[in-house]
């Protein structure tokens, strides 16, 4: 399914993503970032043990586990630690829209670490998402402001972080899509997520014993849960099996669905209202992910062969 209709997967896989920033910027309120943290590769690590059989990590070269290690440190470790910080010190909006850099910074390092030239297409796609993405932090006026200096800081400094994480999210875009080619996307996503959970555990710890446990409602629990599985498995196990089938400048593009996605939680979840000028800008960003999903000539015979 996902070698006919790579773009599917890719947009599925970011949209889980931009939910995850609403539902990230929630936990964080009512516990600390590295407890949160830990929890999100504990819950992958259960989800996905039957894959960690010896026999098969014996088959992972050491050029492999290499790349899997430089994945996971930019892609999940790094990535999600500058993202929950970054969202508790600004708003979830505010983050959505910075993460919609993403197709610009892919198609930077797609070009000077793959040398994918981009085509016309793929760079209207960027450019129609790029534009939308400005046409919304526009509209969006004094929202990511804040009401005092120390509060104007600290967003300052939360959005700075949340554009740290885009660049390890560009970082692990690129280095998946080498690592797509020879490791099926089942094991990229189990093998990563257990050398994270190896990462965090230090400081997860030490978050875990400041959790006042009693604050924690059944809710929090389902979102926590949720939040591993649709993060660690879900999202992950997507694009890896979409990127397969499209350049790393092309999947880039597809990442502009989490400001989309944060937008729609926002307004469903939270109560913000979509005015017409944000309206036009995800119309704009959902046009540059169209033109980027239609299907090229040739484009069949460019496909990897699947790896399941």
């Amino acid at each position: 399914m996902f070698a006919r209709f790579p773009s599917f997967a890719l947009a599925l896989a970011m949209t889980f993503v931009g939910t995850n920033v609403g539902i990230g910027k929630t936990m964080v309120a009512v516990m600390p970032v590295a407890a949160f943290a830990l929890w999100r590769f504990v819950i992958a690590i259960i989800a996905l043990a039957p894959r960690y059989r010896p026999s098969n990590m014996r088959r992972v070269t050491r050029s492999q586990w290499g790349h899997l290690f430089v994945q996971t440190f930019f892609g999940t470790f790094l990535f999600t630690l500058l993202m929950l910080y970054g969202v508790r010190m600004t708003t979830a909006t505010a983050a959505g829209v910075i993460t919609a850099t993403l197709p610009a910074c892919v198609a930077l390092l797609s070009w000077a670490v793959l040398r994918e030239h981009p085509s016309r297409r793929t760079l209207v796609s960027i450019a129609l998402a790029i534009a939308g993405v400005a046409l919304l932090n526009a509209s969006r006026g004094d929202a990511h402001g804040a009401g005092t200096s120390d509060a104007a800081s600290g967003a300052w400094l939360g959005n700075a972080l949340v554009l740290g994480a885009v660049v390890c999210e560009a970082i692990y875009v690129i280095v998946s899509k080498r690592l797509a080619a020879e490791l099926s996307a089942i094991d990229i996503c189990a093998y990563t997520h257990l050398i994270g959970g190896v990462l965090m555990l230090p400081l997860g710890i030490v978050g875990l014993m400041a959790v006042d446990y009693s604050a924690l409602t059944l809710g929090h629990w389902a979102l926590i849960v949720w939040y591993g599985l649709a993060a660690s498995v879900f999202s992950f196990f997507l694009w890896m099996r979409g990127i397969r089938h499209v350049s790393a400048q092309l999947a880039g593009v597809f990442t502009a669905m989490v400001p989309v996605a944060a937008t729609a939680y926002g307004v469903i979840f939270l109560g913000e209202r979509l005015s017409v000028a944000q309206g036009s800008a995800l119309a704009l960003t959902v046009a540059g992910i169209v033109l980027a999903a239609l299907p090229s000539a040739g484009s069949r015979k460019r496909l990897l062969p699947a790896r399941d």
